[in-house]
């Protein structure tokens, strides 16, 4: 499991859940960039919005953690 920081909240993901359906990729692309390290970049939206995506993972891969 990778961890990354946001706010006061961590987000949370699991590489050998990820099923790669790229929806975090595909529906909020300023924060998931898959080839830039780190991949999950928190500055790039607020938390809300990166929460409610997170919350649309189909494998449940992301996740977070308060």
């Amino acid at each position: 499991m990778k961890t990354y920081s946001l706010e006061d909240v961590t987000i949370c993901w699991k590489p050998e859940k990820c099923t790669h359906s790229a929806n975090c990729v595909k529906q909020l692309s300023s924060v998931f960039k898959p080839l830039k390290n780190p991949w999950i970049q928190t500055q790039n939206a607020t938390k809300q919005a990166i929460i409610e995506q997170i919350r649309k993972c189909p494998s449940g891969a992301l996740s977070v953690m308060k």
